[in-house]
């Protein structure tokens, strides 16, 4: 397929690798990978997805790096180009309840880059494309349908970030989407970095906002700060390790973005209520 098709057609990528990097320029796409991470680098920011969650990119360069022990599945949609702009504009005339009043300033579709919980509606069309792609590939209108039926699926997902934009306590609506835009690059880096030992200068730096600015708005958007967000994901990654690995406390200290198994210990005790040592023996022990 020649890029000039490419850029008109809707597509599907679905492939399997523990080690791949590319880098180039992309369509409007969805990014979803179970079984480990993909890191992303765009003009915009860092993201990293895995399983439970997708990016959506905007069309643009952008790189993307795999890097682990076994393989990961990758299932992306890649969208032609103005196909949104069609699919937003059919849906904003023939019944404008479909869409939140947000969308009415917009002569097009507007999409943040970031990452998105998997809602229970885009699952499902994401995973009817998935696991039936023959039976859609030999009937192109049934495969039509279903991608207008994910782009939907996506506007409707956008309505809920509308909301949280809304959620910001400022005057001017460009001002609050700057804002968001600029919190959600700071979220996007602890998702990517969170085992890396990060501070909070460096977050708002990477966010082009001041650290006092950055907590203020970060907790009214995330309902946490920064670095209980960092924790909770600390914790998350641990948990993972201690059911499905044999790395030592020390290992799992490090793995996670510590340096230090006392503190590790300590972390762990005040979200889970036990001992790392000791979730690890009730795991066990609840296997028997």
């Amino acid at each position: 397929m020649t890029e000039e098709n490419v850029r008109k057609s809707n597509y599907i990528l679905h492939a399997k690798s523990a080690q791949f990097h590319w880098d180039g320029n992309g369509l409007l796409s969805i990014k979803t990978f179970s079984n480990g991470r993909a890191h992303y680098k765009t003009k915009r920011g860092y993201f990293a997805v895995e399983k439970g969650s997708y990016l959506l990119l905007n069309q643009g360069p952008y790189t993307i790096t795999i890097d682990e022990q076994k393989e990961v599945e990758s299932f992306c949609i890649f969208f032609q180009e103005d196909f949104a702009n069609d699919v937003f504009r059919n849906l904003s005339a023939s019944n404008h309840q479909l869409l939140d009043d947000s969308f009415s300033h917009h002569t097009s579709a507007s999409f943040f880059e970031k990452t998105y919980e998997q809602s229970p509606l885009l699952t499902h069309q994401m995973n009817l494309l998935k696991y039936h792609t023959n039976q859609f590939q030999n009937d192109t209108s049934l495969l039509d349908e279903q991608f207008h039926s994910i782009m939907t699926a996506l506007l409707r997902e956008q309505m809920k970030t509308f909301k949280e934009i809304d959620r910001l306590d400022l005057v001017r609506k460009s001002t609050r989407e700057e804002i968001y835009k600029r919190v959600s690059i700071a979220n996007e880096y602890i998702r990517a970095f969170y085992d890396k030992q990060l501070t909070l200068d460096e977050i708002a730096a990477i966010s082009c906002l001041s650290p006092n600015h950055l907590l203020r708005n970060y907790s009214t958007i995330y309902k946490k700060t920064p670095f209980q967000h960092i924790a909770e994901l600390r914790i998350a990654k641990a948990i993972t390790m201690l059911k499905t690995t044999e790395y030592s406390m020390t290992d799992i200290t490090y793995e996670i973005g510590l340096n230090n198994p006392v503190s590790f210990s300590r972390l762990f005790k005040q979200h889970i209520g036990i001992s790392p040592l000791q979730y690890r023996k009730k795991v066990i022990s609840d296997k028997k």
